[in-house]
């Protein structure tokens, strides 16, 4: 048996090994022995994503571009109505399977941004109110977001195997911090002057936090929920290694052989769609100045139908002679 190296000052890494590949080892066999235990967390996601996909699928999408225009237009206005028309007029023209293949997309993310908003807006509010929790849970989200996607991909296959499933945990993993670190900074941006006032009033804390601090705060949240679908559209190429369906894959494929054609296909789709998401969270995050110190409801379409119902007004000055005999 041949020794090994000696113990060097100038170069100690050499003598000491750690057996980090053995131990993980010792972790892959744990993994693969109680995957069972994990099978009822995957059927639940998994029929979350069915149920999105199927949903979005049954539309058709004549329907859901029109859909998708109006909530833009409520949300943020015409102008930015007009862009989201085009830009899905322009993913639905660039092939006969984009379209179907962005619903895929859409549910995958859909399903990822809802489970990080469960998981992280009351993190957010619990690390926006306590100094201590916020400081515990930093470090895990600065490895979370500095970690490459590439470390905890085998983990989670080797837990769930691949599948739409391991797809959507490896996008939550990505795209949470985010949202975290801005819940808390939106609870924490509140003014304490407000707050008090609140309290002088004799607001309970629900009623606080329910009516003036998360109202407050829903600028920085929806930029923070902004934020995690684009990390989550970001990740659906890098998803599709570990056989996630939608736009991510066929880019994945086109790669593979070098086609070009549907690789333009597939980046330009995961494109449009992520500026039309894109400007209708930041439509959702407008302030009531930027709106015109108007209410949502009293602009786009549902202002509009509204205005329809109530009629054409008149003016007092007009009433009055009316009414005089």
């Amino acid at each position: 048996m041949a020794d090994g190296p000696s113990f060097s000052l100038l170069n100690p890494f050499a003598a000491v090994d750690l057996n980090i590949d053995g131990h993980a080892d010792g972790i892959k066999q744990w993994a693969i022995s109680h995957r069972s235990a994990i099978q009822p967390i995957k059927n639940f996601f998994d029929g979350m994503i069915t149920g999105i996909e199927s949903a979005l699928q049954a539309v058709p999408p004549t329907v859901m571009l029109i859909l998708f225009v109006l909530v833009a237009w409520q949300a943020a206005g015409r102008r930015v109505a007009i862009l989201v028309a085009a830009c899905l007029l322009a993913l639905g023209f660039l092939d006969p399977l984009a379209w179907p293949l962005a619903m895929t997309t859409l549910a995958i993310v859909a399903s990822a941004v809802i489970l990080c908003v469960i998981i992280g807006l009351p993190l957010g509010i619990i690390a926006g109110k306590s100094d201590r929790f916020e400081a515990a849970i930093r470090p895990l989200l600065d490895t979370m977001q500095t970690i490459p996607a590439f470390v905890y991909l085998v983990p989670v296959v080797m837990l769930v195997g691949i599948g739409n499933v391991s797809g959507v945990i490896v996008t939550i993993i990505f795209a949470l911090p985010p949202l975290v670190r801005l819940t808390s900074l939106g609870i924490r941006g509140v003014n304490p002057s407000v707050v008090e006032a609140a309290r002088a009033f004799g607001a309970t804390p629900n009623q606080i936090m329910f009516k003036v601090e998360l109202p407050l705060a829903t600028p920085t949240i929806l930029a923070g929920l902004n934020q995690t679908i684009m990390l989550s559209l970001s990740m659906v190429v890098i998803a599709s290694m570990i056989s996630v369906k939608g736009l991510g894959n066929e880019v994945l494929r086109a790669m593979g052989r070098l086609d070009a054609g549907k690789a333009i296909v597939g980046g330009l789709g995961i494109v449009l769609l992520a500026i039309v998401l894109d400007r209708i969270t930041q439509g959702l995050g407008r302030s009531g100045r930027e709106r015109g110190h108007r209410h949502w409801w009293q602009a786009g379409p549902v202002g509009l139908i509204l205005r329809l119902f109530k009629g054409p007004t008149k003016s007092p000055a007009k009433a009055t002679l009316e009414e005089t005999p």
